[in-house]
């Protein structure tokens, strides 16, 4: 049987990228599996949200329906001051209306339950340490090492993360992750009797706090403060509660209902440049491991996800796997690189320690018009995903 009729892919990574790939290709008629390291399902995260983008991305993996189930929409959403004052406002219709489809926020464990109950069982392989890979060739398959063993496959899928041992192993010249300059704590919450309304993002001086209500009575709560790299603190609780006690409520109620337990502490990581080329012979690059940046623009699951469908598409109708894998590159590149330029430029506007930039960018926020600040998400928001060849819409499920 020639090589490229037997469509078998290795997905390197069990995170939100790796699945949605694994998903795509499954529905695209490939056997697929996923080498996860961890040996067994770890707690994934807190919350995130889905600007439409991702929605429609999610959509063509024929998740529509178990997504209405599991995310909440949004209400609407808006920056603020420490003080409470709010400098910009959006609601639901207007983000709809301009978009075209809701934003989404839901807990990350159930995406990724969500994307994992889609595949076959047996698909997902956990405690799969991967050494290393071989990225084949258009007249040979690729392969990845487990342990003493090599799995053989059609296409590799490096879905591992911004710290990607596989693009560190075959893109030899990329420089790793850096570290951006601040931090990052989330968790999620019961709702306290404080009411919280709409999502928000609250602004300080090198300093912010995010709330974001995502159904069934709990609250996904983000913050961020200019920092040194360094690991996580004995309390970082205590640290986060000194850094926000005194900002305007309900955020002081969301940090009471904090538990030390249930609170995540990260340095904030970006691939900078993103590789030009996000495949090499049979492998490529998806998710963090191509492209992760900064969290500003609450893009990072979407992108991933994105990636997912056009790689599908592009290997599935392509006359080889190569070439599908050299269209994938054309297709996403460009683009990542547009929206990571986009997120550090909102990062350094947000994080500024500068109290003359923190006081020009909140009166340019205050005065620039709802729908034109929101005309600012476009390039994000309105991707749509590639078109299904004739008679393969996407299955509900």
């Amino acid at each position: 049987m020639d090589v490229e009729e037997r469509r078998s892919a290795a997905v390197v990574g069990g995170g939100i990228g790796g699945l949605a790939a694994a998903v795509a290709l499954h529905r695209a008629g490939w056997t697929v599996a996923v080498h996860e390291r961890s040996p067994a399902p770890k707690p994934a995260g807190a919350g995130l949200t889905l600007w439409p983008n991702a929605v429609r991305a999610l959509h063509a993996l024929g998740l529509a329906e178990a997504l209405r189930s599991r995310a909440a929409p949004l209400t609407g959403s808006g920056v603020r001051r420490p003080d409470g004052r709010w400098l910009s406002r959006t609601d639901a219709s207007q983000v709809i209306s301009r978009h075209g489809a809701p934003q989404l926020a839901i807990m990350r464990a159930d995406l990724v339950e969500l994307l994992a109950s889609a595949l076959p069982p047996g698909c997902l392989r956990l405690g799969a340490d991967i050494t290393g890979a071989d990225a084949g060739g258009p007249d040979r398959q690729a392969s990845i090492r487990c342990g003493d063993r090599l799995v053989p496959a059609d296409l590799v899928v490096a879905a591992d993360g911004v710290n990607s041992r596989l693009r560190q192993t075959l893109w030899p010249t990329q420089p790793p992750a850096r570290y951006c300059g601040y931090v990052a704590w989330r968790a999620v919450v019961r709702s306290p009797a404080t009411a919280i309304g709409a999502a928000s993002e609250t602004w300080g001086r090198a300093e912010r706090f995010g709330v974001v209500p995502i159904g069934h009575d709990l609250v996904y709560l983000y913050a961020t403060a200019n920092s040194p790299a360094r690991k996580p603190g004995a309390d970082e609780l205590a640290e986060l509660r000194r850094r926000f006690r005194h900002w305007h409520e309900p955020i002081p109620a969301l940090l009471d209902a904090i538990t030390p337990d249930g609170l995540l502490r990260h340095d904030i990581m970006a691939v900078q440049p993103s590789p030009r080329r996000l495949h090499t012979g049979r492998m490529a690059l998806l998710g963090d491991a191509a492209h992760a940046m900064e969290p500003n623009l609450g893009q990072g699951a979407g992108l991933a996800i994105e990636d997912a469908v056009v790689l599908a598409h592009a290997v599935t109708g392509a006359s080889s796997t190569v070439s599908g894998l050299a269209h994938y590159s054309r297709a996403r590149a460009g683009r990542v690189t547009r929206l990571a330029r986009q997120s550090r430029l909102l990062g350094r506007i947000t994080q500024s320690p500068s109290a003359a930039v923190v006081a020009l960018r909140d009166v340019a926020t205050r005065l620039i018009p709802d729908r034109l600040a929101l005309r600012g998400f476009d390039a994000a928001a309105n991707w749509h995903p590639p078109a299904p060849p004739p008679g393969r819409a996407p299955r509900e499920r």
